[in-house]
């Protein structure tokens, strides 16, 4: 396909300057507008060229970039440092550009230093998907003694019917642009080089219609359950990993992988703190003054029998080693701490009152007596 010359389709000389280019384009464009010619198939064509070249050459970067590398110079992604630097290496090697050999450096061919222009190659290579996220929420002893639970969400897949290109494959037809080869060839000096069609992806086919299962996007989203395993010790805002269940790669790569970002809810009666856990445990007056060998409800399972000895105050701390949370990654467990709390009949009789005044008589000295500020 030749090179389109802007300022021949305009009538004027390449120093043209910006009045002329504009009084050009007037003057054509009332000549060839649609409206002035219904139904012309060829004027149609001649007013977009003539709309082109205008806005390229009225554009003073884009103008420049067209005068020095021709429309190559205006493709998405062209990075003119490279192929100035490229140009001034085709100029040192011009008298032996046709029968150089094996001195690419890490290119394979010219094809390839011209590719790199452009910031693309050929064929591009498998990429993996994306990783996914999404939030689970469990219990505080569940998240201590770990939990298997199931989860549905929507995932991301390759679009079976269009293989992930979005196009209606069936009403594809060969690249106007490429003519089905799926490269284009860009003339520049005394070489000519092809790049991938931009238009075909480098196909050779376009279609005009979205794929009708996934609407042009490439990918459909289904549901799935899965069965997720929560280890013992997780805690909040850790993420559990799920390999390959992430979205899926593109051109054969493999697909993300999904974490699960871990929210706990509070515990009414336990109190987490690193790895060691907290509980509130009632005990009477009668265990707290004599002390008692009482039983809790262990954080892990079971049941734990604990000494509460003579003379507790609320708020003692006794401790239990390593009946805490299990560290994550192995290798034992924090503590259990028991707060006790000491209870004191709810009803108001006399009976109760006459035993609270026997014991008062025994309150030396008195619990405020040192309550200074």
């Amino acid at each position: 396909m030749p090179e389109k010359d802007l300022y021949a389709i305009l009538g004027v000389p390449r120093n043209a300057s910006q009045e002329e280019i504009k009084r050009a384009y007037r003057k054509l464009a009332r000549r060839y507008h649609p409206d002035v010619n219904p139904g012309n198939r060829e004027a149609e064509e001649k007013f977009k060229d003539i709309s082109e070249a205008h806005e390229i050459l009225s554009d003073p970067e884009k103008r420049k970039l067209y005068d020095e590398f021709g429309m190559a110079g205006l493709q998405a992604g062209f990075d003119a440092e490279r192929a100035r630097a490229y140009e001034q290496w085709q100029r040192a090697q011009q008298e032996s550009a046709r029968s150089f050999r094996g001195g690419f450096g890490r290119f394979e061919s010219f094809e390839d230093i011209f590719s790199d222009l452009f910031g693309e190659r050929a064929r591009p290579g498998p990429r993996p998907g994306a990783d996914l996220e999404t939030e689970v929420e469990i219990d505080l002893l569940d998240a201590i003694r770990g939990h298997t639970m199931e989860i549905s969400l929507q995932r991301p897949e390759i679009c079976s019917a269009c293989q992930g290109s979005g196009e209606d494959t069936a009403g594809a037809i060969a690249c106007s642009e490429c003519l089905g080869s799926g490269r284009i060839q860009v003339a520049r000096g005394p070489v000519r080089f092809s790049r991938t069609c931009p238009r075909c992806a480098g196909s050779g086919r376009i279609s005009t219609r979205a794929c009708p299962s996934c609407a042009g996007a490439g990918q459909t989203v289904r549901t799935e359950r899965l069965q997720v395993r929560v280890p013992p010790g997780v805690d909040d805002g850790s993420r559990v990993r799920l390999p390959g269940k992430g979205a899926p790669g593109a051109h054969g790569g493999p697909p993300g992988d999904l974490y699960l970002r871990v929210r706990i809810r509070p515990h009414p009666l336990l109190e987490r703190r690193g790895d060691d856990l907290y509980m509130n445990v009632p005990i009477s007056v009668l265990e707290a003054v004599a002390g008692a060998a009482i039983t809790v409800p262990s954080p892990t399972g079971g049941n734990l029998r604990v000494q509460v000895p003579a003379g507790s105050q609320s708020g003692k701390l006794l401790r239990i080693r390593g009946r805490g949370v299990p560290h994550l990654h192995g290798g034992g467990a924090g503590d259990l701490y028991l707060r006790l709390m000491i209870h004191v009949p709810a009803q108001d009789t006399p009976a109760v009152r006459e035993a609270a005044r026997a014991l008062e008589e025994h309150m030396l000295p008195h619990p405020r007596e040192q309550l200074k500020l």
